[in-house]
């Protein structure tokens, strides 16, 4: 009974279009205070622990931080001139390289909308320039951002590491070989379309501007080593290597790439803005006017805008844990792990109902609050039926992405559409072969669970773990 309250009002609230974190709050409240003997406290408790106890959280904000300075500067267009230079020569090569930028920008984003923003914004105008359909662009480059959170770091990885306390590490590992798999399926497939259609493929620039071009990438790509190599060599928790990263993307931004900040301008302009042209004169003052200038607007704007997001994401998370909170003193989770034990439910059936339960979910509810409600109920089950939770992650990070494609709140949909100025149906009926295409690697993965616990068991082998 308890159950049927809880989620019928969690699902009035979000058909009156009420925000998502406030329903989780919301309904999880009101059965607190008529369903439960549970103290009203508890909803301050959590609220507490949810923003200084889960160690693993603060990595969420300084993982958007860093991807807010990274796409902010101009990393996007020298991953798509490296990916260009690589493969452009290949038949179809310009969506090819659509998909490989897609690919290295996941790696310093963990943002699906903000893949396809910052290389669609780039590529597909390219693409129509240079012959191709503007449906098949716009469908390529769409369903290849939604590799911003398969491919490491990933915020919604981390999510599914708070909501179920698995290791984000092994998460993060589990999440390469999938996403490389993901990405060369999507160029396996454009390249057959390419020869079927003739589309074109630009002149091999050589090997010289190829090393130049990977040059100029390689301090945002160093980003994803840094990150992985950390964690996994000992050095760094996910969360101190988050802060790493952080940092590291203030300093390519602003002092490496000069995209933002005040090295945009010569060091003289900068002295002469913060002190006056008089003071130029003065070379003792030098030091003086690059540390008034350092405070620049550029990067108060991208910290104000990853503060906005990462308040956003946490409320969130935190009223999702009062959610499991309830689900939890409730025994909402061991009740259906035992009607579904009593079922005689295979593995195999419950990964099947996992999925459509998640595609379901994904057309109507963003990926983070998704994670955060379901996998409280699903990971027992899992846990009882011996599927491995970084499989489990895995699994429902797939569903997630398809979710990003998927009306109507398919966030890829929206921002694809505003780059290409086309109504939402086109862009849905541009990315429909794409969706049949990523419905075929989730059975891939869903069964074949070696391809995401490959990696994880292999460095926890090595390492001795």
């Amino acid at each position: 009974m308890t159950a049927l309250v809880l989620f019928s009002l969690l699902l009035f609230c979000i058909l009156i279009e009420v925000p998502v974190a406030i329903a989780l709050g919301l309904s999880s409240t009101i059965i607190i205070l008529f369903f439960s003997g549970d103290s009203l406290a508890s909803v301050s408790l959590k609220f507490f622990e949810a923003t200084s106890e889960h160690y693993t959280l603060l990595a969420i904000p300084f993982f958007i931080l860093s991807s807010s300075f990274l796409s902010t500067g101009g990393v996007a267009q020298r991953l798509i001139n490296f990916a260009t230079d690589s493969v452009g020569h290949v038949r179809g090569g310009l969506a090819m390289a659509s998909v490989l930028a897609c690919m290295m920008f996941a790696a310093v984003s963990g943002s699906s909308p903000a893949t396809v923003a910052a290389i669609g914004s780039i590529v597909i105008v390219g693409m129509v320039k240079n012959g191709y359909p503007m449906s098949f662009a716009t469908g390529a480059v769409s369903t290849a951002g939604t590799l911003g959170i398969l491919i490491p770091p990933s915020i919604v990885m981390l999510v599914y590491a708070t909501a179920t306390e698995v290791s984000a590490a092994r998460m993060f590992m589990a999440g390469v070989i999938p996403g490389i798999m993901m990405g060369l399926l999507l160029m396996i497939a454009i390249y057959i379309v390419a020869r079927r259609k003739n589309l074109p493929a630009l002149p091999f620039p050589g090997f010289k501007q190829l090393s130049i071009s990977a040059s100029k990438a390689a301090g945002g790509m160093l980003l994803l080593f840094i990150v992985l190599g950390s964690i996994y060599g000992g050095v760094a928790s996910p969360t101190e290597a988050a802060a790493v990263a952080a940092v590291y993307g203030f300093l390519v931004a602003v002092w490496g790439y000069r995209d933002i900040g005040p090295l945009k301008t010569t060091p003289w302009r900068m002295a002469e803005e913060s002190l006056g042209a008089a003071a130029v004169r003065n070379i003792a003052l030098f030091p003086v006017a690059i540390v008034k200038s350092v405070w620049h607007p550029d990067i108060a704007k991208v910290t104000k805008d990853a503060s906005k997001v990462s308040v956003m994401l946490l409320f969130v998370i935190a009223n999702a844990m009062l959610f499991a909170h309830v689900l939890t003193t409730e025994r909402i989770p061991h009740e259906l792990t035992q009607v579904i034990v009593e079922w005689g439910l295979p593995a195999w059936g419950f990964l099947i109902v996992v999925n459509i339960l998640l595609l379901m979910a994904g057309n109507f509810m963003e990926p983070s609050a998704i994670l955060l409600i379901m996998a409280p109920i699903l990971f027992p089950i899992a846990m009882e039926l011996g599927i491995d939770p970084i499989h489990l992650g895995i699994i429902m990070v797939v569903n997630m992405e398809l979710g990003m494609l998927t009306p109507p709140v398919g966030l890829n949909l929206f921002v694809a559409s505003g780059i290409t100025g086309k109504p939402l149906g086109w862009v849905i009926r541009a990315c429909g072969p794409w969706l049949l295409l990523m419905l075929c690697f989730l059975l891939l993965i869903t069964y074949v669970p070696s391809i995401s616990l490959f990696l994880p068991e292999l460095l926890d082998s090595l390492s001795g773990r």
